[in-house]
Protein backbone atom coordinates (compact mmCIF):
# COMPACT_ATOMS: atom_id res chain seq x y z
CA UNK A 1 0.00 0.00 0.00
CA UNK A 2 1.39 3.20 -1.04
CA UNK A 3 1.30 6.23 1.39
CA UNK A 4 -0.32 8.65 -1.00
CA UNK A 5 -3.03 5.33 -1.26
CA UNK A 6 -3.43 5.05 2.04
CA UNK A 7 -4.08 8.65 2.60
CA UNK A 8 -6.75 8.94 0.57
CA UNK A 9 -8.33 5.93 2.08
CA UNK A 10 -8.67 7.99 4.99
CA UNK A 11 -10.04 10.70 3.96
CA UNK A 12 -12.01 8.30 1.96
CA UNK A 13 -12.85 6.69 5.21
CA UNK A 14 -13.33 10.40 7.34
CA UNK A 15 -15.71 11.64 4.68
CA UNK A 16 -17.99 8.47 4.29
CA UNK A 17 -18.01 8.58 8.31
CA UNK A 18 -19.42 12.41 7.93
CA UNK A 19 -21.58 11.30 5.67
CA UNK A 20 -23.00 8.24 8.04
CA UNK A 21 -23.21 10.59 10.53
CA UNK A 22 -25.56 13.24 8.60
CA UNK A 23 -27.86 10.58 7.10
CA UNK A 24 -28.54 9.59 11.03
CA UNK A 25 -29.10 13.42 12.01
CA UNK A 26 -31.47 14.11 8.40
CA UNK A 27 -33.50 10.67 8.98
CA UNK A 28 -33.86 10.35 12.45
CA UNK A 29 -37.62 11.43 13.69
CA UNK A 30 -38.61 14.31 14.84
CA UNK A 31 -40.61 15.08 17.45
CA UNK A 32 -43.24 17.68 16.02
CA UNK A 33 -44.35 20.15 18.64
CA UNK A 34 -47.80 22.50 17.10
CA UNK A 35 -47.63 26.35 17.93
CA UNK A 36 -49.91 25.68 21.19
CA UNK A 37 -48.08 23.40 22.48
CA UNK A 38 -44.84 25.41 22.31
CA UNK A 39 -46.53 28.63 24.28
CA UNK A 40 -47.55 26.02 26.99
CA UNK A 41 -43.75 24.96 27.49
CA UNK A 42 -42.17 27.90 27.13
CA UNK A 43 -44.61 29.08 30.16
CA UNK A 44 -43.63 25.64 31.86
CA UNK A 45 -47.08 24.27 31.77
CA UNK A 46 -48.09 20.70 30.42
CA UNK A 47 -50.94 19.55 29.16
CA UNK A 48 -53.71 18.30 31.56
CA UNK A 49 -53.08 14.73 30.54
CA UNK A 50 -49.19 14.13 31.05
CA UNK A 51 -47.31 13.68 33.98
CA UNK A 52 -44.17 13.97 32.11
CA UNK A 53 -43.30 17.25 34.52
CA UNK A 54 -45.10 15.99 37.79
CA UNK A 55 -41.87 16.72 39.62
CA UNK A 56 -42.54 20.11 39.09
CA UNK A 57 -46.36 20.99 38.84
CA UNK A 58 -47.52 23.92 37.60
CA UNK A 59 -51.03 25.60 37.93
CA UNK A 60 -53.69 27.59 35.46
CA UNK A 61 -53.64 30.40 37.81
CA UNK A 62 -49.70 29.83 37.77
CA UNK A 63 -49.24 29.48 33.96
CA UNK A 64 -51.81 32.56 33.55
CA UNK A 65 -49.28 34.57 35.41
CA UNK A 66 -46.46 33.53 33.61
CA UNK A 67 -48.01 34.43 30.25
CA UNK A 68 -49.85 37.81 31.07
CA UNK A 69 -47.51 39.96 33.74
CA UNK A 70 -45.16 41.87 32.93
CA UNK A 71 -43.42 41.83 36.02
CA UNK A 72 -42.85 38.06 36.05
CA UNK A 73 -39.24 38.55 35.04
CA UNK A 74 -36.30 40.33 36.33
CA UNK A 75 -32.84 41.45 34.17
CA UNK A 76 -29.22 40.91 35.09
CA UNK A 77 -26.15 42.70 33.09
CA UNK A 78 -23.25 41.69 33.84
CA UNK A 79 -19.69 42.32 32.12
CA UNK A 80 -20.05 38.57 30.92
CA UNK A 81 -23.75 37.56 30.45
CA UNK A 82 -27.21 39.26 30.25
CA UNK A 83 -30.16 37.07 31.48
CA UNK A 84 -33.62 36.81 32.97
CA UNK A 85 -34.99 35.36 35.70
CA UNK A 86 -38.67 34.16 35.91
CA UNK A 87 -39.99 34.84 39.45
CA UNK A 88 -42.67 32.23 38.66
CA UNK A 89 -40.30 29.58 40.05
CA UNK A 90 -36.96 31.88 39.72
CA UNK A 91 -35.87 29.99 36.37
CA UNK A 92 -33.40 31.28 33.66
CA UNK A 93 -35.30 31.56 31.02
CA UNK A 94 -32.49 33.45 28.65
CA UNK A 95 -29.78 34.29 29.14
CA UNK A 96 -26.91 36.08 26.04
CA UNK A 97 -23.05 35.90 26.00
CA UNK A 98 -21.95 39.31 25.88
CA UNK A 99 -18.85 38.79 25.01
CA UNK A 100 -19.58 36.08 22.04
CA UNK A 101 -21.00 37.37 19.32
CA UNK A 102 -23.97 35.58 17.29
CA UNK A 103 -22.62 36.35 13.85
CA UNK A 104 -19.19 37.26 12.45
CA UNK A 105 -18.89 41.26 13.60
CA UNK A 106 -22.24 41.35 14.73
CA UNK A 107 -23.62 43.28 17.51
CA UNK A 108 -26.14 40.61 18.39
CA UNK A 109 -24.52 38.60 21.70
CA UNK A 110 -25.06 34.40 21.11
CA UNK A 111 -28.06 33.19 22.91
CA UNK A 112 -27.70 30.34 25.10
CA UNK A 113 -31.01 30.32 27.51
CA UNK A 114 -34.15 31.09 25.62
CA UNK A 115 -37.86 30.86 25.67
CA UNK A 116 -38.16 31.71 21.87
CA UNK A 117 -40.95 28.74 20.48
CA UNK A 118 -38.95 26.01 18.83
CA UNK A 119 -35.23 27.35 20.17
CA UNK A 120 -36.56 27.22 24.11
CA UNK A 121 -34.10 26.43 26.42
CA UNK A 122 -34.17 26.70 30.09
CA UNK A 123 -32.39 26.00 33.46
CA UNK A 124 -34.37 25.37 36.18
CA UNK A 125 -33.91 24.64 39.68
CA UNK A 126 -36.24 24.56 42.89
CA UNK A 127 -36.93 22.76 45.85
CA UNK A 128 -39.11 19.54 45.87
CA UNK A 129 -39.87 16.93 48.79
CA UNK A 130 -42.63 16.49 50.89
CA UNK A 131 -42.86 20.10 51.83
CA UNK A 132 -41.00 21.69 49.25
CA UNK A 133 -42.79 24.60 47.51
CA UNK A 134 -42.12 23.27 44.21
CA UNK A 135 -44.01 19.98 44.95
CA UNK A 136 -46.88 22.19 45.65
CA UNK A 137 -50.21 20.81 44.11
CA UNK A 138 -51.13 24.73 43.60
CA UNK A 139 -48.20 25.20 41.67
CA UNK A 140 -44.72 26.72 41.56
CA UNK A 141 -43.71 29.33 44.11
CA UNK A 142 -44.28 32.99 43.00
CA UNK A 143 -41.27 34.58 44.61
CA UNK A 144 -40.89 38.03 44.64
CA UNK A 145 -37.49 40.60 44.50
CA UNK A 146 -36.92 43.95 45.41
CA UNK A 147 -35.77 44.87 41.96
CA UNK A 148 -37.23 44.51 37.99
CA UNK A 149 -33.61 45.05 37.14
CA UNK A 150 -30.06 44.60 37.95
CA UNK A 151 -26.65 45.50 37.01
CA UNK A 152 -23.24 44.20 38.23
CA UNK A 153 -20.80 47.06 39.56
CA UNK A 154 -18.50 45.61 41.58
CA UNK A 155 -17.26 41.80 41.61
CA UNK A 156 -19.84 39.70 42.64
CA UNK A 157 -23.47 40.48 41.87
CA UNK A 158 -26.64 38.83 44.47
CA UNK A 159 -30.30 38.44 43.13
CA UNK A 160 -32.30 37.07 45.94
CA UNK A 161 -35.95 35.88 45.44
CA UNK A 162 -38.13 35.48 48.45
CA UNK A 163 -41.12 32.73 48.73
CA UNK A 164 -43.40 32.30 52.35
CA UNK A 165 -44.67 29.15 51.60
CA UNK A 166 -48.36 28.46 53.23
CA UNK A 167 -46.47 25.36 55.25
CA UNK A 168 -44.89 27.97 57.06
CA UNK A 169 -41.32 27.41 54.98
CA UNK A 170 -39.37 31.03 54.18
CA UNK A 171 -37.10 30.43 50.86
CA UNK A 172 -34.54 32.79 49.70
CA UNK A 173 -32.98 31.76 46.33
CA UNK A 174 -30.01 33.56 45.63
CA UNK A 175 -28.53 34.26 42.47
CA UNK A 176 -25.03 35.24 42.41
CA UNK A 177 -22.47 36.43 39.56
CA UNK A 178 -19.29 36.69 39.15
CA UNK A 179 -17.37 39.07 37.35
CA UNK A 180 -15.76 37.61 33.61
CA UNK A 181 -17.83 34.35 34.34
CA UNK A 182 -20.37 32.77 33.12
CA UNK A 183 -21.25 30.81 36.75
CA UNK A 184 -24.21 31.56 38.32
CA UNK A 185 -24.70 30.10 41.85
CA UNK A 186 -27.45 29.43 42.87
CA UNK A 187 -28.54 29.12 47.18
CA UNK A 188 -31.68 28.12 48.79
CA UNK A 189 -31.79 29.75 52.21
CA UNK A 190 -35.23 27.21 53.98
CA UNK A 191 -36.13 28.71 56.96
CA UNK A 192 -38.75 26.34 59.00
CA UNK A 193 -41.45 28.89 60.97
CA UNK A 194 -43.93 26.24 61.29
CA UNK A 195 -43.57 24.02 64.88
CA UNK A 196 -43.10 20.40 62.68
CA UNK A 197 -40.40 19.19 60.39
CA UNK A 198 -40.66 19.68 56.95
CA UNK A 199 -38.78 17.68 54.17
CA UNK A 200 -37.55 19.45 51.01
CA UNK A 201 -35.25 18.07 48.37
CA UNK A 202 -33.26 20.23 45.86
CA UNK A 203 -33.66 19.60 41.92
CA UNK A 204 -31.54 21.09 38.98
CA UNK A 205 -33.08 20.34 35.56
CA UNK A 206 -32.32 22.06 31.88
CA UNK A 207 -35.35 21.91 29.84
CA UNK A 208 -34.91 22.41 26.25
CA UNK A 209 -36.35 21.90 22.53
CA UNK A 210 -34.65 19.02 20.54
CA UNK A 211 -35.08 20.92 16.63
CA UNK A 212 -32.28 22.84 17.28
CA UNK A 213 -29.25 21.09 15.69
CA UNK A 214 -26.98 22.54 13.76
CA UNK A 215 -24.64 20.09 12.82
CA UNK A 216 -23.85 19.09 9.04
CA UNK A 217 -22.05 16.64 7.19
CA UNK A 218 -19.03 19.54 6.88
CA UNK A 219 -19.14 19.85 10.51
CA UNK A 220 -20.49 16.75 12.47
CA UNK A 221 -21.30 18.23 15.65
CA UNK A 222 -22.97 17.12 19.15
CA UNK A 223 -26.33 18.66 19.98
CA UNK A 224 -27.88 16.89 23.03
CA UNK A 225 -27.72 15.81 26.62
CA UNK A 226 -24.40 14.48 28.67
CA UNK A 227 -24.53 13.61 32.32
CA UNK A 228 -21.03 12.24 34.63
CA UNK A 229 -21.44 9.89 37.82
CA UNK A 230 -18.71 8.59 39.66
CA UNK A 231 -18.73 5.42 37.53
CA UNK A 232 -19.22 7.09 33.92
CA UNK A 233 -17.09 10.41 33.81
CA UNK A 234 -18.89 11.29 30.18
CA UNK A 235 -21.99 9.88 28.79
CA UNK A 236 -23.73 11.19 26.05
CA UNK A 237 -27.88 11.04 26.01
CA UNK A 238 -28.86 11.67 22.47
CA UNK A 239 -32.49 13.81 22.21
CA UNK A 240 -33.56 10.18 20.67
CA UNK A 241 -32.60 8.30 23.59
CA UNK A 242 -34.14 10.04 25.56
CA UNK A 243 -37.58 9.96 23.55
CA UNK A 244 -36.69 6.06 23.60
CA UNK A 245 -36.17 5.71 27.16
CA UNK A 246 -35.47 7.39 30.60
CA UNK A 247 -32.36 6.65 32.61
CA UNK A 248 -32.24 7.10 36.28
CA UNK A 249 -28.96 6.90 37.65
CA UNK A 250 -27.65 7.16 41.20
CA UNK A 251 -24.04 9.00 41.99
CA UNK A 252 -21.58 10.60 44.10
CA UNK A 253 -20.91 13.72 43.00
CA UNK A 254 -21.20 14.41 38.79
CA UNK A 255 -23.17 16.60 36.46
CA UNK A 256 -25.91 17.07 33.93
CA UNK A 257 -25.34 18.87 30.77
CA UNK A 258 -27.23 20.15 27.84
CA UNK A 259 -24.77 20.40 24.84
CA UNK A 260 -24.23 22.32 21.43
CA UNK A 261 -21.58 22.87 18.94
CA UNK A 262 -18.68 25.71 20.86
CA UNK A 263 -21.07 26.02 24.13
CA UNK A 264 -22.54 24.01 27.32
CA UNK A 265 -24.93 24.70 29.96
CA UNK A 266 -24.64 22.19 32.99
CA UNK A 267 -25.75 22.21 36.53
CA UNK A 268 -23.29 21.44 39.08
CA UNK A 269 -23.60 20.07 42.79
CA UNK A 270 -21.15 20.18 44.98
CA UNK A 271 -18.67 17.67 44.82
CA UNK A 272 -19.02 14.64 46.76
CA UNK A 273 -23.21 15.22 47.00
CA UNK A 274 -25.41 11.77 47.21
CA UNK A 275 -27.45 12.89 43.45
CA UNK A 276 -30.10 10.97 41.59
CA UNK A 277 -29.77 11.79 37.75
CA UNK A 278 -32.71 11.37 35.42
CA UNK A 279 -34.42 12.10 31.92
CA UNK A 280 -37.42 12.67 30.26
CA UNK A 281 -39.20 13.51 27.43
CA UNK A 282 -41.58 16.24 27.50
CA UNK A 283 -44.39 16.86 25.09
CA UNK A 284 -44.48 19.72 22.33
CA UNK A 285 -40.82 18.37 21.50
CA UNK A 286 -38.77 18.70 24.48
CA UNK A 287 -36.12 16.97 26.22
CA UNK A 288 -35.00 17.02 30.04
CA UNK A 289 -32.05 16.29 32.08
CA UNK A 290 -32.27 16.96 35.69
CA UNK A 291 -30.57 15.95 39.05
CA UNK A 292 -32.03 15.62 42.30
CA UNK A 293 -30.34 15.85 45.73
CA UNK A 294 -30.81 14.07 49.04
CA UNK A 295 -33.82 15.38 50.82
CA UNK A 296 -33.47 17.47 53.95
CA UNK A 297 -34.93 17.44 56.70
CA UNK A 298 -35.53 21.27 58.84
CA UNK A 299 -36.30 21.56 62.05
CA UNK A 300 -38.75 24.08 63.42
CA UNK A 301 -36.72 27.03 63.83
CA UNK A 302 -33.85 26.08 62.24
CA UNK A 303 -32.98 27.41 58.41
CA UNK A 304 -30.85 24.98 56.46
CA UNK A 305 -28.63 25.90 53.04
CA UNK A 306 -28.88 24.04 49.47
CA UNK A 307 -26.99 24.89 46.46
CA UNK A 308 -26.24 24.07 43.08
CA UNK A 309 -24.11 25.95 40.55
CA UNK A 310 -24.82 26.60 36.93
CA UNK A 311 -22.26 26.79 34.34
CA UNK A 312 -23.80 28.60 30.38
CA UNK A 313 -20.80 29.35 28.26
CA UNK A 314 -17.89 28.75 25.85
CA UNK A 315 -16.35 25.05 26.36
CA UNK A 316 -13.05 26.51 27.71
CA UNK A 317 -11.49 23.53 28.49
CA UNK A 318 -9.14 25.05 31.29
CA UNK A 319 -12.37 26.47 33.02
CA UNK A 320 -14.27 23.47 32.82
CA UNK A 321 -11.93 21.49 33.96
CA UNK A 322 -11.47 23.75 37.22
CA UNK A 323 -14.91 23.69 37.94
CA UNK A 324 -16.02 19.63 37.67
CA UNK A 325 -14.41 16.71 36.90
CA UNK A 326 -14.21 15.63 33.55
CA UNK A 327 -16.57 18.39 32.75
CA UNK A 328 -13.79 19.55 30.06
CA UNK A 329 -15.01 16.75 28.50
CA UNK A 330 -17.48 18.30 27.19
CA UNK A 331 -15.33 19.35 24.60
CA UNK A 332 -15.75 16.12 22.44
CA UNK A 333 -12.35 14.70 21.18
CA UNK A 334 -13.96 11.26 21.26
CA UNK A 335 -12.07 8.25 21.77
CA UNK A 336 -8.40 10.12 20.41
CA UNK A 337 -8.68 12.77 23.04
CA UNK A 338 -5.95 11.64 24.31
CA UNK A 339 -3.91 12.58 21.80
CA UNK A 340 -6.22 15.72 20.72
CA UNK A 341 -5.57 17.29 24.06
CA UNK A 342 -1.97 17.73 23.82
CA UNK A 343 -2.37 18.79 20.50
CA UNK A 344 -4.76 21.28 21.89
CA UNK A 345 -2.27 22.74 24.51
CA UNK A 346 0.25 23.10 21.62
CA UNK A 347 -2.18 24.73 19.34
CA UNK A 348 -2.46 27.25 22.51
CA UNK A 349 1.08 27.92 22.97
CA UNK A 350 1.90 28.46 19.63
CA UNK A 351 -1.04 30.82 19.45
CA UNK A 352 0.58 32.55 22.89
CA UNK A 353 3.43 33.26 20.01
CA UNK A 354 2.30 34.20 17.03
CA UNK A 355 -1.23 35.54 18.47
CA UNK A 356 -3.04 34.09 15.09
CA UNK A 357 -4.90 31.09 15.12
CA UNK A 358 -4.41 30.30 11.57
CA UNK A 359 -0.39 30.82 11.61
CA UNK A 360 -0.62 28.56 14.53
CA UNK A 361 -2.62 25.64 12.80
CA UNK A 362 0.29 26.37 9.80
CA UNK A 363 2.86 25.89 12.37
CA UNK A 364 1.09 22.97 13.89
CA UNK A 365 1.22 20.92 11.12
CA UNK A 366 4.55 21.61 10.24
CA UNK A 367 5.65 20.53 13.40
CA UNK A 368 3.76 17.34 13.71
CA UNK A 369 4.59 16.77 9.92
CA UNK A 370 8.40 17.16 11.03
CA UNK A 371 8.13 14.51 13.64
CA UNK A 372 6.96 12.30 11.32
CA UNK A 373 9.25 12.72 9.11
CA UNK A 374 11.41 9.29 9.51
CA UNK A 375 8.31 7.42 9.75
CA UNK A 376 6.79 8.26 6.53
CA UNK A 377 10.92 8.26 4.90
CA UNK A 378 10.50 4.58 5.87
CA UNK A 379 7.49 4.01 4.25
CA UNK A 380 8.20 5.33 1.10
CA UNK A 381 11.61 3.45 1.49
CA UNK A 382 9.69 0.27 2.30
CA UNK A 383 7.79 0.93 -0.51
CA UNK A 384 10.12 1.47 -3.03
CA UNK A 385 11.88 -1.60 -2.00
CA UNK A 386 8.90 -3.90 -2.62
CA UNK A 387 8.41 -1.92 -6.19
CA UNK A 388 11.75 -3.29 -7.24
CA UNK A 389 11.15 -6.93 -6.27
CA UNK A 390 8.21 -6.82 -8.43
CA UNK A 391 9.34 -8.68 -11.34
CA UNK A 392 11.03 -11.33 -8.91
CA UNK A 393 7.09 -11.57 -7.84
CA UNK A 394 5.74 -11.90 -10.70
CA UNK A 395 8.36 -14.41 -11.84
CA UNK A 396 7.24 -16.69 -9.01
CA UNK A 397 3.72 -16.71 -9.42
CA UNK A 398 4.33 -17.97 -12.78
CA UNK A 399 6.63 -20.67 -11.82
CA UNK A 400 4.10 -21.44 -8.89
CA UNK A 401 0.83 -20.95 -10.87
CA UNK A 402 -2.31 -21.43 -8.72
CA UNK A 403 0.01 -23.02 -5.70
CA UNK A 404 -0.60 -20.57 -3.25
CA UNK A 405 0.51 -22.32 -0.23
CA UNK A 406 3.90 -22.67 -2.15
CA UNK A 407 3.84 -19.11 -3.91
CA UNK A 408 3.43 -17.67 -0.06
CA UNK A 409 6.30 -19.47 1.16
CA UNK A 410 8.39 -18.61 -1.88
CA UNK A 411 7.43 -14.70 -1.49
CA UNK A 412 8.56 -14.84 2.19
CA UNK A 413 11.75 -16.41 1.14
CA UNK A 414 12.41 -13.56 -0.89
CA UNK A 415 11.68 -11.04 1.43
CA UNK A 416 13.66 -12.48 3.85
CA UNK A 417 16.55 -12.61 1.48
CA UNK A 418 16.08 -9.11 0.25
CA UNK A 419 16.01 -7.69 4.09
CA UNK A 420 12.16 -6.17 3.17
CA UNK A 421 9.19 -6.26 5.23
CA UNK A 422 6.53 -6.10 3.35
CA UNK A 423 4.55 -4.50 6.34
CA UNK A 424 6.78 -1.80 6.43
CA UNK A 425 4.54 0.83 4.08
CA UNK A 426 1.22 0.08 6.25
CA UNK A 427 2.79 0.23 9.76
CA UNK A 428 4.02 4.10 10.13
CA UNK A 429 0.85 5.59 8.08
CA UNK A 430 -1.24 3.75 11.38
CA UNK A 431 1.08 5.50 13.51
CA UNK A 432 0.20 8.61 11.84
CA UNK A 433 -3.64 8.49 10.76
CA UNK A 434 -4.90 8.47 15.11
CA UNK A 435 -2.68 12.22 15.18
CA UNK A 436 -4.32 13.41 12.27
CA UNK A 437 -7.53 12.78 12.79
CA UNK A 438 -6.98 14.09 16.43
CA UNK A 439 -5.95 16.99 15.02
CA UNK A 440 -8.79 17.14 12.92
CA UNK A 441 -10.96 17.56 16.16
CA UNK A 442 -8.89 19.87 17.73
CA UNK A 443 -9.94 22.22 14.84
CA UNK A 444 -13.64 20.76 14.92
CA UNK A 445 -14.16 20.99 18.74
CA UNK A 446 -12.13 24.29 19.62
CA UNK A 447 -14.54 27.51 20.56
CA UNK A 448 -11.27 29.52 20.19
CA UNK A 449 -11.38 29.21 16.65
CA UNK A 450 -14.67 30.37 16.37
CA UNK A 451 -15.00 33.70 14.08
CA UNK A 452 -11.11 33.37 14.43
CA UNK A 453 -9.20 35.76 11.58
CA UNK A 454 -6.45 34.22 10.17
CA UNK A 455 -5.21 36.94 6.90
CA UNK A 456 -6.10 38.00 3.49
CA UNK A 457 -9.67 37.04 3.18
CA UNK A 458 -10.41 34.72 5.62
CA UNK A 459 -11.92 36.84 8.25
CA UNK A 460 -13.12 33.36 10.34
CA UNK A 461 -11.44 29.83 10.33
CA UNK A 462 -14.42 28.20 11.79
CA UNK A 463 -16.56 29.22 8.60
CA UNK A 464 -15.95 28.10 5.07
CA UNK A 465 -13.22 30.03 2.39
CA UNK A 466 -16.05 32.49 0.95
CA UNK A 467 -14.24 32.13 -2.05
CA UNK A 468 -12.95 28.65 -2.23
CA UNK A 469 -9.77 29.46 -2.88
CA UNK A 470 -8.21 27.45 0.02
CA UNK A 471 -10.00 23.94 -1.28
CA UNK A 472 -9.16 24.75 -4.88
CA UNK A 473 -5.29 24.94 -3.78
CA UNK A 474 -5.97 21.60 -1.78
CA UNK A 475 -7.14 20.13 -4.33
CA UNK A 476 -4.04 20.89 -6.40
CA UNK A 477 -1.86 19.89 -4.11
CA UNK A 478 -3.35 16.24 -4.03
CA UNK A 479 -3.31 16.18 -7.74
CA UNK A 480 0.75 17.05 -7.33
CA UNK A 481 0.99 14.34 -4.43
CA UNK A 482 -0.61 11.74 -6.77
CA UNK A 483 1.82 12.81 -9.49
CA UNK A 484 4.79 12.48 -7.30
CA UNK A 485 3.71 8.97 -6.31
CA UNK A 486 2.88 6.37 -8.53
CA UNK A 487 0.17 3.64 -7.15
CA UNK A 488 1.08 0.31 -7.76
CA UNK A 489 -2.75 -0.36 -8.44
CA UNK A 490 -3.24 -2.21 -12.11
CA UNK A 491 -6.99 -2.21 -12.41
CA UNK A 492 -8.46 0.39 -14.86
CA UNK A 493 -11.36 1.20 -12.88
CA UNK A 494 -9.82 1.62 -9.30
CA UNK A 495 -7.07 3.69 -10.89
CA UNK A 496 -9.75 5.65 -12.57
CA UNK A 497 -11.14 6.33 -9.25
CA UNK A 498 -7.74 7.87 -7.72
CA UNK A 499 -7.32 9.63 -10.50
CA UNK A 500 -10.70 11.52 -9.83
CA UNK A 501 -10.52 11.60 -5.93
CA UNK A 502 -8.56 15.30 -6.00
CA UNK A 503 -11.62 16.54 -7.73
CA UNK A 504 -14.18 14.70 -5.47
CA UNK A 505 -12.23 16.09 -2.37
CA UNK A 506 -11.96 19.68 -3.54
CA UNK A 507 -16.06 19.48 -3.86
CA UNK A 508 -16.31 18.30 -0.32
CA UNK A 509 -13.91 20.71 1.22
CA UNK A 510 -15.67 23.28 -0.62
CA UNK A 511 -17.66 23.89 2.37
CA UNK A 512 -15.34 22.35 5.10
CA UNK A 513 -14.40 25.05 7.60
CA UNK A 514 -11.34 27.12 6.80
CA UNK A 515 -9.31 26.20 9.49
CA UNK A 516 -9.68 22.86 8.76
CA UNK A 517 -9.41 23.49 5.25
CA UNK A 518 -5.84 25.42 5.29
CA UNK A 519 -4.43 22.35 7.69
CA UNK A 520 -5.12 19.92 4.88
CA UNK A 521 -3.56 22.73 2.65
CA UNK A 522 -0.33 22.84 4.67
CA UNK A 523 0.17 18.99 5.76
CA UNK A 524 -0.36 18.31 1.91
CA UNK A 525 2.23 21.14 0.44
CA UNK A 526 4.58 19.84 3.60
CA UNK A 527 3.96 16.02 2.28
CA UNK A 528 5.18 17.03 -1.31
CA UNK A 529 8.41 18.77 -0.11
CA UNK A 530 9.34 15.70 2.00
CA UNK A 531 7.87 13.44 -1.29
CA UNK A 532 10.88 15.20 -3.38
CA UNK A 533 13.57 14.85 -0.45
CA UNK A 534 12.62 11.39 0.05
CA UNK A 535 12.30 10.66 -3.74
CA UNK A 536 16.03 12.03 -4.30
CA UNK A 537 16.88 9.72 -1.29
CA UNK A 538 15.64 6.88 -3.03
CA UNK A 539 17.23 7.50 -6.01
CA UNK A 540 20.91 8.01 -4.83
CA UNK A 541 20.09 4.33 -3.36
CA UNK A 542 19.11 3.00 -6.67
CA UNK A 543 15.49 2.22 -5.52
CA UNK A 544 13.75 4.94 -7.96
CA UNK A 545 10.12 3.86 -9.29
CA UNK A 546 9.95 2.42 -12.56
CA UNK A 547 8.06 4.89 -15.01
Amino acid sequence: MESQKSFLLIGLALVSYLLWEQWQLDHAPKPVATPAQIEQTAAGVQPNNSSANSDVPISEQAASFANTSTQSNIEVTTDAIKTKINLLGGDLIDLKLLNYAKEKNGDEPYSLLSSAGGQLFHAQSGLTGTDGPDASRSGRPLYSAAQTSYQMTGDTLSVPLTYLSPNGLTVTKTFVFTKGEHIVKVNFDIKNNADSVKNVQLFAQLKQHTGQSNSSMMMPTYHGAAYSTNEEKYEKVTFDDIADKNINIHSTGGWVAMIEHYFVTAFIPTKDEQIDISTKSLSGGLALIRYKGEAVNVAPGETVNLSTTLYSGPKDQDRLSELAESLDLTVDYGILFFISKPLFHLLQFLHGLVANWGVAIILITILVKGCMYSLTKKQYTSMAKLRQLQPKLTELKSRYGDDRQKFSQAMMELYKKEKVNPMGGCLPILVQMPIFLSLYWVFVESVELRHAEFALWIHDLSQQDPYYVLPILMGISMFVMQKLQPTPVQDPVQQKIFQYMPIAFTFFFLWFPAGLVLYWLVSNIISIIQMLMINKSIQKQGLGAKK
